[in-house]
């Protein structure tokens, strides 16, 4: 192994997958966004299609178009497509596209027209985030849309939103904006509008709110295991998901300190008795959060071992005890799935103050994924 690995188990990948099909009746769009939250897109790709998944999603369109140009068939939607995208390109590999205002609209009217396509469309809708979608343009909208529909220039094949508190079962938000989604459907039907597919539902809303189900769920942070959310949903184990990448990396050095050594940049821990600390191969530039402290660490020789201090840019150092067996060029694992003692990405975040979907998206690409079934 070189300095650092991470690890992506596909069989585990798979066996979420199945396990969100056991739960719906629902098509399943496995989202594989952010290179696959960092798992690897068309690694993570290939593993769903081949456990029966029925959509890909991205955000970026050039993720999109990169499945496309490595052989995926099914269908495929991109959602985050502001003006100024190849939309032709888009439009030429019969690739979904999310519209949410008249501008990013008119772009992708534009394109369709010098390919000569009709271009397949979900609309985005604002019910309740206030982040993408629709929201008080709904009826000038509605307006363009008939225009166009009209006109056979467009396609409408979905209607879609998106939860913000999901991962809070007892949030009546959740009840309010599948009302207001409901009540859109509505009058697109008004307008003889009947998408195909309506989806709304996310990984939390997959497990806690069957009735947001509808023609498509879209399965995103449970595809890799982990959970939406640990506090109100449990965490992976607890929901059936496996977690399918493991972090690995080597003690680049362990030696002897004396109590009352200081550690790491700005002098923040102090050693409280003699020990051995080891410094491990990865920091911050490969997605190890700075602010990390000693709720997390790593897995050597049989053990854990607590972070100490700051988190450099290229390195961390760890607390080994000095009973520790552990030795220079030893491997650790930095997170997995705690079968074996070690930390889990829940931990890592707890440690950080953010949540499992940070943790796993932002370990970079000096990090190789190897990919494994195990």
């Amino acid at each position: 192994m070189s300095r650092a690995v991470a690890e992506i188990n596909l069989n585990a990948i798979e066996h979420n997958l199945k396990l969100v099909k056991n739960k719906t009746n629902s098509k399943v769009l496995a989202v594989v966004k952010a290179d696959a939250y960092g798992h690897g897109l068309i690694p993570v790709a290939q593993a769903a299609v081949d456990s029966g998944v029925d959509w890909l999603g991205t955000a970026l369109l050039e993720e999109a178009i990169t499945l496309r140009k490595n052989g995926f068939k099914l269908p495929i939607i991109a959602w985050l497509t502001p003006c100024g995208e190849d939309f032709e390109s888009a439009l030429n590999l019969n690739i979904d596209l999310s519209i949410s205002s008249l501008e990013v609209l008119a772009e992708i009217i534009s394109a369709a027209k010098k390919i000569g396509k009709i271009p397949r469309l979900h609309i985005e809708l604002d019910t309740g985030m206030s982040r993408g979608g629709v929201g008080e343009e709904w009826e000038d909208f509605l307006v363009q849309i008939g225009h166009l529909l009209t006109e056979n220039k467009i396609n409408i094949v979905g209607v879609w939103s998106h939860f913000a508190r999901a991962d809070e079962p007892a949030e009546v938000m959740n009840s309010q904006q599948l009302s207001f989604f409901n009540d859109r459907v509505l009058k697109l039907n008004a307008m003889g509008v009947h998408p195909e597919f309506l989806h709304l539902a996310n990984s939390a809303a997959v497990i806690t709110f069957k009735d947001s189900h509808k023609s498509i769920v879209r399965w995103g942070i449970g595809l890799y295991g982990l959970s939406p959310d640990v506090e109100n949903l449990g965490d992976s184990k607890l929901i059936g998901l496996k977690p399918a990448m493991r972090l690995k990396a080597k003690l680049n050095l362990v030696k002897k300190v004396k109590a009352g050594s200081t550690v790491g940049y700005g002098a923040t821990a102090v050693i409280k008795r003699d020990t051995k600390l080891g410094v491990v191969t990865l920091g911050y530039a490969d997605g190890i959060p700075r602010n990390a402290n000693n709720l997390a660490g790593v897995f050597v020789a049989g053990q854990r071992a607590p972070l100490i201090g700051r988190v450099s840019m290229d390195q961390f150092v760890v607390d080994l005890g000095i009973d520790s067996l552990a030795k220079t060029g030893d491997e650790v694992i930095v997170f997995g799935s705690g079968i074996d003692g070690e930390y889990t990405i829940d931990e890592w975040a707890k440690a950080c103050g953010t949540i499992n979907y940070e943790i796993v998206t932002r370990i970079g690409p000096r990090v190789p994924r190897i990919y494994t079934r195990e």
